[in-house]
């Protein structure tokens, strides 16, 4: 009997390697053969995996477990055999929980949601290090969560400990609506969705299904934590008797803002009377609406594990945030520019435009089926203007027309990525000392650049390019 491992990803290369370690036949089905591709079959043909190069709708015969990389669609072919045959198919996730060592393993503290998730994990992470934990971000966030599990180099850590628990104590673990999708039995220690807003309406079909997957974080989790400011996270919350947290005075059960303070009323020994004071609103870096939102339910999960007060305080400290999150260029001119190229949904971009009082706005790319009327809406009274680039550019421009008629809109065309030097050209020429260029596309950016990480770092070259000038 052979378990079928669907593409040699970061994901598919882990969890073949964790199963072939546990003496299992490992057949790996590829459809590229790159230089990468075949580097990773190389590293894996000493432990015994086979892997076969091509585009295969069958599976193996024998095939006893098939394990799907996240973004493998339910209707593959691949999937569809298998369930044509009776054979189980789950995610390397799914796969990484059973692989832990019994009751003995790390627990798992899961976050989800449309935005924030990586900056809730990394801030995660901080705070549990700064308590004293042995503690790893894994999982959507680059760590494939199985080599944690399985002790892996790679993950960056040490091959398992003689103590029997793996080599950390915990794992702060971000999950995608994809991975989730593809798991069935994770028990996490405490689960967070932190929001839900249309995303991925291309693979998952409907805003309910989307939402369906993210609830699979909590139907086993032993503490549900949910925002209570977010609709979609407090109905899904609802089946269970959750911890909330909001960026108003917190209620008994929930984390909170009183006045310049972080606190905590749910993980207290009297909640109805005692408040915990976590960290000050100048702690949280960079500043925004969202990221103290970000900051408390990192801090709700932390001190669901027992992390003390000042660790929370401390771990904010010492967070340094990831790349391309409203992170501040330069200030030209009396005009600051600000790159927020993670913002590739409506979603996260309302987060960023509500965060700046006087703006203009780089906004397009690709919207992936959703509306930005509503968006657009919202951030009208701070625009002072608009640059459009990328391919649904149309769409936003139709929507800035609908809803702030009398914002000056520059309609920047061309899909190379040199454009962006021309977009802070005719960003610059519409700000205003006191003003923020903001880079909050609303869209993904693989209309036009490979990431939006490589987005994020074209309009950082335009803007220094700019303040040379």
């Amino acid at each position: 009997m052979s378990v079928v491992v669907a593409g040699l990803g970061i994901s598919g290369t882990a969890a073949a390697r964790a199963l072939a370690r546990r003496g299992e036949h490992v057949v790996v089905l590829e459809s590229a053969e790159g230089e990468r591709q075949l580097a990773a079959a190389a590293e894996l043909a000493p432990l015994g995996v086979e892997v076969r190069f091509g585009e295969q709708d069958d599976l193996p015969e024998g095939t006893s477990l098939v394990v799907v990389s996240p973004g493998l669609r339910p209707d593959h072919p691949l999937a569809a055999a298998a369930h044509r045959a009776g054979i189980e198919v789950i995610g390397e996730v799914e796969l990484a929980w059973r692989l832990r060592d019994g009751a003995g393993g790390a627990p798992w503290l899961a976050i989800t949601g449309t935005n924030g998730k990586t900056t809730v994990v990394r801030m995660l992470t901080a705070m549990l290090t700064a308590a004293g934990h042995r503690a790893l971000a894994v999982g959507n966030v680059g760590v494939p969560i199985v080599a944690a599990v399985d002790g892996d180099r790679a993950a960056g850590g040490e091959p398992a400990a003689e103590r029997g628990a793996g080599p950390y104590d915990v794992l702060a673990v971000e999950l995608s609506s994809f991975q989730l999708h593809w798991s069935g039995s994770l028990a996490p220690l405490a689960a967070v969705v932190l929001n839900v807003a249309p995303d991925h309406l291309d693979w998952h079909g409907s805003i309910e299904e989307y939402a369906a997957a993210k609830a699979r974080i909590y139907a086993d989790a032993r503490i549900v934590i949910y925002n209570a400011d977010d609709e979609w996270s407090t109905t899904l919350a609802a089946p269970y008797r959750g911890v909330g947290f909001t960026l108003g005075v917190p209620r008994p059960g929930q984390l909170g803002v009183v006045e310049d303070l972080l606190v905590d009323r749910a993980f207290t020994a009297d909640p109805a009377h005692e408040a915990a004071e976590l960290a000050s609103l100048a702690d949280v870096r960079p500043f925004a609406p969202h990221n103290v939102a970000n900051a408390l339910a990192a801090a709700a999960l932390a001190r669901a594990y027992g992390v003390p007060p000042e660790a929370v305080r401390r771990g904010l400290a010492e967070f340094v945030p990831d790349p391309h999150r409203i992170a501040h260029v330069a200030t030209v001119r009396g005009v600051d520019y600000v790159d927020d190229s993670k913002a590739t949904n409506p979603h996260a971009a309302a987060a960023s435009l509500a965060a700046y009082r006087s703006i203009v706005w780089i906004a397009g790319g690709l919207l992936k089926g959703a509306e930005v009327d509503e968006l657009v809406r919202q951030a009208a009274p701070r625009l002072r203007g608009a640059v459009l680039l990328g391919a649904d550019r149309d769409r936003v421009r139709e929507a800035l027309a609908r809803h702030a008629p009398d914002v000056p809109v520059v309609d920047v065309s061309g899909q190379d990525t040199g454009v962006m030097d021309r977009v802070v050209t005719e960003a610059a020429a519409l700000a205003a000392p006191g003003d923020t260029v903001l880079l909050a596309p609303a869209g993904a950016s693989l209309d036009m650049f490979t990431s939006y990480g490589a987005r994020g770092e074209a309009f950082t070259a335009a803007v220094h390019r700019l303040a040379e000038r």
